[in-house]
């Protein structure tokens, strides 16, 4: 029994064993080849079959290598298209910021040059307004000392002619005698300071008058002038000669205070002027001294922007260069992959070529025993039986998987297994090719449902992280373009605002300037009308200062005359005369210094009205360019919106697809790997039956 039993265990052991262990192979990849150890496989073909799972991992892990290499390349493209955009963005702001650091520089350079040359300007004003305040105080003081002295020597010939006509009005008497004796007028005087009319002082400065004036006069006559007394024949009289002189002092005594009226009016306007070149100049260095500061501020913020950008600059050019070794070691390091990876294929290819080509006779000569002991196993009755139970096991553990994982094609196949296991039981026939095949269709089904699962899975994936990337990329631009439009709609506005206040400040500046021209002219006016009233004024103060002066100055007149009331009205009329003058020159130094201001001012508001008509146009074109950028960012916006919205519906349509299922991909995986699990179960039963005969 034991010698013909021997063959079926060894048969057992060598075939149906392998068989059933093959089946213990958890992953559903390694469920095909045991199909084919159902059919007693020989080791050869089993080792070409364990080429073939090799070949297919290879392949597999090709595919995902590759995938991998793909997915790195358009990071690498994105990266450097990125860094691209950010270096030539960066290389403009440089530039940008280095034109504005010499723009700023230039600024500068202009704003002390004319820092320096206001200063030097404003301080040569300066020396000169101080120099001609000096000069005016000399002048002042000379004139006040030549004008005291001219008034004295008036004095005193008025007062010499009054005591000569006094005394020639009281007839011969012995001070008429001595001033008939005199020799010229020089002796009168000396004849009146010897009858004490006459101070020796005052005698000594009219003295002094008669001889300068004599000199005057030898200068002016190319002749020899006479002597005293023939200078008084010249005259009618001493009273004549005296009053000539008093005309005379009178006519230097008006005509220095007329030099003195020019020159305080000369000095007014020069100071005014001055005071004006000075003002204006301290105004314009103080214009030039802020303006210097701003520029200054800006090229410092200019340098350290141009410093940090270039230093950003240089991190994305060493970035630049560094992504494209990396990308490029990696490119290399895959092709080196590949490339190793198809010499393996093609050593697993040749061997299972040469496998299959060169070891048939050998694998019949070699395994041909095999078969025919499990002919000879088949034929005997114990172990159909024990066969029976061992089947009978295996089936209930398959009915048993049915129930626990409650499928209706695992109850199907535990039917089909007892049907068949019966039937050959009662033919006699090997019932594990019928159960093989069983097996393989159930096997078949299995794997298209997990390759189908799975690459519903890849698909799922694939377009549900792609999808999610378009999502987060569009949504970002969205962003940036709403971002960009409100900053820019804000800053547009805000131009428009700043262009309104710019054009009421020039409205008013206008209505102020249209003001201060009617005003102008209105002084003016009446300017024009009051100098001529004033000059004419004057004129007829000085005829009437000329006439009484004549008159009162006459002698023999035929009645008494009011000299003394005379003295007090000419006294009166050089005050008035004086008044006039004063007035008709403050009139003239006021409206030259109303005229300068308002060439002044009207310069100012020239520059000022140029500079904010300027602000404007620029303001309003920078508004509008604001406004077409809107424009064409919210264009773009709702491009952009448009595409995000069509892939909300195509990622919501995915969601259902993919994501709202009753079971999940997991889940189906779980099951499955639980029926594997069972069927494994079953076999090992069988497996166990086997190896106890």
């Amino acid at each position: 029994w034991l010698k013909r039993s021997s063959p079926c265990v060894w048969c057992a052991k060598r075939g149906c064993l392998v068989e059933m262990k093959l089946l213990s192979v958890p992953s559903l990849a390694a469920l095909a080849p045991l199909v084919s150890a159902l059919a007693n496989a020989s080791p050869v073909q089993k080792v070409i079959t364990l080429l073939t799972d090799l070949e297919a991992k290879v392949i597999k892990e090709g595919e995902a290598a590759h995938a991998t290499f793909a997915e790195f390349s358009e990071w690498c493209e994105d990266r450097h298209r990125n860094l691209g955009f950010e270096i030539k963005t960066g290389e403009g702001k440089v530039a940008e910021l280095k034109a504005t650091i010499d723009k700023a520089a230039s600024e500068i350079s202009a704003l002390q040059s004319t820092i320096e040359d206001t200063s030097a300007a404003v301080a040569t004003n300066e020396a000169d307004l101080k120099a001609a305040a000096k000069i005016r105080e000399q002048e002042v003081a000379d004139f006040a000392a030549e004008e005291k002295e001219l008034m004295e020597i008036v004095d005193l010939l008025t007062r010499a002619i009054g005591i000569l006509e006094r005394e020639a009005r009281k007839g011969a008497g012995a001070a008429m005698l001595q001033f008939n004796q005199a020799d010229g007028v020089v002796g009168a005087l000396k004849a009146m300071v010897e009858a004490s009319m006459l101070g020796s002082q005052d005698a000594q400065k009219l003295t002094a008058l008669v001889q300068d004036a004599q000199q005057e006069g030898d200068e002016s006559d190319e002749e020899q002038a006479p002597a005293a007394a023939a200078y008084t024949s010249h005259s009618a009289s001493i009273i004549d000669t005296l009053e000539g002189l008093l005309d005379k002092a009178e006519e230097q005594l008006d005509a220095a205070r007329k030099k003195e009226t020019a020159s305080k009016h000369n000095f007014e306007m020069l100071a005014q002027s001055l005071e004006d070149e000075v003002k204006y100049g301290n105004a314009d260095m103080d214009k030039a001294k802020k303006n210097l500061a701003a520029q200054s501020e800006l090229k410092a913020s200019a340098e350290g922007d141009l410093k940090m950008t270039s230093k950003e600059l240089e991190t994305d050019r060493e970035t630049q260069g560094t992504l494209q070794q990396d990308c490029m070691a990696r490119s290399q390091d895959y092709e080196s992959e590949m490339k190793s990876r198809g010499e393996e294929l093609k050593a697993i290819a040749e061997a299972k070529k040469v496998l299959k080509e060169m070891t048939g006779g050998a694998e019949a000569i070699t395994y041909a025993q095999t078969s025919l002991l499990q002919v000879n196993s088949a034929a005997g009755s114990a172990l159909r039986t024990t066969a029976d139970l061992a089947n009978y096991e295996a089936v209930r553990a398959v009915r048993n998987l049915a129930r626990r994982m409650n499928d209706e094609a695992l109850v199907q196949l535990a039917r089909r297994m007892a049907s068949v296991m019966r039937a050959g039981a009662a033919s006699g026939n090997d019932p594990f090719a019928k159960v093989k095949q069983l097996i393989t269709d159930m096997l078949a089904t299995l794997e298209r449902d997990a390759q189908a699962d799975a690459s519903h899975k890849a698909y799922c994936d694939k377009e549900m992280q792609e999808t999610s990337q378009k999502k987060i990329e569009k949504t970002a631009e969205v962003d940036k373009l709403s971002t960009q439009i409100d900053s820019m709609s804000a800053k547009s506005v805000q131009l428009k605002q700043q262009i309104a206040a710019t054009q009421a400040a020039l409205s008013e500046l206008t209505k102020a300037q249209a003001e201060a021209t009617k005003l102008r002219n209105e002084e003016r006016e009446a300017y024009q009308q009051n100098k001529p009233d004033m000059q004419s004024g004057l004129e007829g103060v000085k005829m009437a200062l000329k006439l009484l002066r004549e008159y009162y100055a006459q002698e023999g007149k035929a009645h008494a005359a009011a000299e003394g009331a005379g003295s007090s009205i000419i006294g009166l009329l050089e005050v008035v005369e004086s008044d006039f003058t004063k007035l008709l020159a403050e009139m003239t130094v006021e409206e030259t210094q109303a005229q300068s201001e308002y060439e002044t001012n009207t310069r100012a508001f020239e520059i000022e009205k140029a500079s904010k008509e300027t602000s404007v146009t620029h303001m309003t074109k920078q508004a509008a360019q604001l406004d077409k950028s809107v424009a064409e960012a919210s264009s773009d916006r709702e491009g952009v919106q448009t595409e995000l919205s069509a892939i909300l519906d195509y990622s919501a349509k995915l969601d259902e697809m993919c994501i709202a299922k009753p079971e999940t991909f997991s889940e189906r995986k779980a099951r499955r790997e639980a029926e594997i699990a069972g069927l494994k179960e079953a076999l090992t039963i069988l497996e166990n039956e086997t190896a106890l005969l």
